[in-house]
């Protein structure tokens, strides 16, 4: 039976007589016990209560979280059940036919927790495989996988997980996920952005035009965030995904509010309203996902950061950069303040002191916000590695990390990162304003699920003049798998041709590799054809002119070539792939010619292209013009900074 299967297959036949006591642990309940507790839920469900599927997640060497949520009607408040505690079944099993059954217990959903199921499933065999249903009345769920961590103090041949992020529901379907059921994983870790707190009108696409008009507002009650929890576990690649392997997960700001920190609100709602919404969030957050009882947010304080160890292949740090963290500054001088702090203090020691006693090949740090250095200003003998969002705007602590993996030969630090909606490979340095320095980790960033929508698919294989130690862009959507073996570290960029169609296909765009104790990466896929196209000159638009100006915005392109190009299909952005795009139609541009593309409108001739564009610059970021050909792949860049 494949993965897919199992994610909708149900079972009958869930009590039968085993002629004795199941226990689990310490803890067992008769069969006349569990008899009764399943007559009890008879008649409480106006249809299917597993409507959000199940997981599984955190897994150890001898325990795994078993999760479900009872809702019957997942759309409506309190999701269709009743005010009272409801017991629910469950079984783990060896095998997917459910037939040799290792533990079996009741334990009970209660309305306070929106009646979901965290279930600490002890005593289990290390780096095996289980199967796991639940039941509750006569109703029962599908079968999911999960699997334990290797022992510790062994050491397995090879480990493969994927991570996503940023799976923005009115954006598109997450077929990625459909994809990633295919792939051999023994995990799957989640960045953050699970969901989106914004409102959703009932015009935002097919995909939500059954969507009750309450989800038309932003998320602030706690009943809103649990409603929203429900329409994206609605989703089936996504429950699919969550049956077919356990996860780790971690959250970023959307699961709250946009750019929050700590307990300061993007939109300066006084600290003590802030933080009541945020104990709106993280309670609904904790109901929803595969995590520890041990992990029960209490009011607006929910411990987050953990660890989890394979063996001696891996350790994995999963980061909090939320809600410890100072509030966001705008400036590159103010970022650099020595008190400013993305971990805090806690955290950053817990986290120090676990690289420093580990003893796995590979050291991860899965955590939300792009770590590497990341110049805003294009001109490469200016460098502004700004702030906001990212470590950037937290250099303290990004020196006493990156510092650290310096000062470490045999760590083999690897940072896996989400939150920007891009494909980026980062080489990273122990000294960024000095691109000679040593690379010292790699850092590997991962696209978003939906986030963004549709991406331009622009791809540059290497990095800029004023960042040299990237190298890797791409802009699509999709997830990152990675295989992992005591020498080598494989990182597959996965990308959709779509998000806003369903049943999109999927490749690898890219593979990169960092070998152990040489930390950086390298392309270790084919290295796509690049045609002979340079950016000859280029002009932002001038005040007060229009495209039909000679002095409008422009860009002249040149053949260097020795033979003719076919262009069509060919992407000329005036920025940076991420906007005011023109597509080639049939054209060709023979051998040491040169063509002009301007914005605006005007009449077309060999040596001259109207876009249609506004002609007007948008100025965003960044002010950088590429030439990319039909599979996107950029052929030139040239900066107005710079020209």
């Amino acid at each position: 039976m494949s993965k897919t299967d199992r994610s909708t297959t149900k079972r009958r036949g869930f009590l039968r007589t085993l002629g004795g006591v199941a226990t689990l642990g310490s803890a067992g309940i008769a069969l006349s016990d569990r008899a009764e507790a399943a007559s009890q839920a008879k008649g409480r469900f106006q249809g299917d209560p597993f409507t959000l599927g199940v997981a599984s997640g955190d897994p150890l060497p001898d325990s795994v979280v078993l999760w479900t949520r009872l809702a019957p009607q997942p759309l409506e408040p309190s999701g269709g059940m009743p005010d009272q505690p409801v017991p629910v079944l469950y079984e783990v099993a060896t095998d997917e036919e459910m037939s040799n059954v290792v533990k079996r217990d009741v334990t009970f959903a209660s309305p306070d927790w929106a009646h979901s199921v965290h279930v600490d499933v002890e005593g289990l065999d290390a780096n095996t495989e289980y199967y796991y249903q639940f039941q509750a009345g006569n109703e029962y769920s599908s079968v999911g996988q999960t699997k334990t961590a290797p022992a510790p103090g062994t050491s397995p041949d090879s480990f493969s997980f994927a991570f996503a992020s940023c799976q923005s529901w009115p954006t598109g379907y997450y077929t990625a996920y459909d994809h990633m059921v295919e792939d051999d994983l023994d995990l799957v870790i989640h960045l953050g952005d699970y969901l989106y707190e914004y409102p959703i009108p009932p015009s935002a696409g097919e995909r939500n035009t059954e969507i009750p008009r309450r989800f038309n507002t932003e998320m602030n009650t706690l009943e809103q965030y649990r409603l929203r929890h429900a329409l994206y576990k609605t989703d089936s690649n996504l429950q699919a995904a969550h049956a077919a392997f356990p996860w780790i997960v971690t959250w970023d700001d959307h699961e709250v509010e946009n750019n929050y920190a700590d307990e300061v609100s993007e939109n300066n709602v006084p600290p003590e309203n802030f933080l009541e919404r945020r104990a709106n969030a993280y309670k609904a957050y904790f109901e929803h996902m595969p995590l520890r009882p041990s992990r029960m947010p209490s009011g607006p304080d929910l411990p987050l950061y953990r660890r989890f160890t394979f063996g001696d292949l891996a350790e994995f740090n999963v980061l909090d950069t939320r809600q410890y963290r100072s509030d966001q500054v705008y400036s590159a001088e103010k970022a650099k303040g020595s008190d400013r702090t993305l971990l805090g203090d806690e955290q950053e020691d817990w986290l120090i002191d676990g690289l420093a006693n580990s003893s796995s090949q590979w050291n991860v740090l899965a955590q939300q916000v792009p770590f590497s250095a990341t110049d805003e200003d294009l001109n490469p003998d200016v460098e502004n590695f700004g702030a906001g969002d990212k470590w950037d705007s937290y250099r303290a602590d990004r020196d006493t990390v990156r510092d650290f993996m310096a000062q470490q030969s045999k760590l083999n630090p690897v940072v896996i990162t989400g939150d920007v909606h891009r494909n980026y490979v980062y080489n990273i340095k122990a000294d960024f304003s000095n691109p000679d320095s040593a690379t010292v980790g790699t850092e590997y960033v991962g696209t978003s699920i939906t986030s963004s929508g549709d991406g331009s698919g622009i791809t540059d294989y290497g990095g800029t003049e004023n960042e040299p130690w990237r190298r890797f862009y791409n802009d699509n959507r999709g997830y990152v798998r990675c295989t992992l073996t005591p020498e080598r570290w494989q990182t597959d960029y996965r990308v959709v041709s779509a998000v806003t169609q369903p049943n999109a296909s999927a490749t690898t765009i890219a593979s990169f590799a960092t070998k152990s104790g040489n930390p950086g990466a390298t392309l270790v896929s084919e290295h796509p054809e690049e045609e002979p196209i340079e950016i000859s000159e280029i002009q932002a638009n001038a005040p007060g002119n229009d495209g039909e100006n000679p002095n409008g915005e422009f860009a002249t392109l040149r053949n260097i070539g020795e033979s003719a190009i076919d262009m069509s299909g060919f992407i000329l952005s005036f920025e940076g792939g991420s906007g005011q795009s023109y597509t080639f139609g049939e054209f060709t541009l023979e051998a040491g010619k040169t063509v002009t593309i301007r914005n605006g409108s005007g009449e077309n001739a060999d040596s001259t292209i109207y876009t249609g564009l506004p002609s007007t610059l948008n100025n965003g970021s960044p002010d950088l013009v590429v030439i990319a050909n039909d599979e996107g792949v950029i052929l030139d860049q040239e900066s107005y900074q710079a020209s």
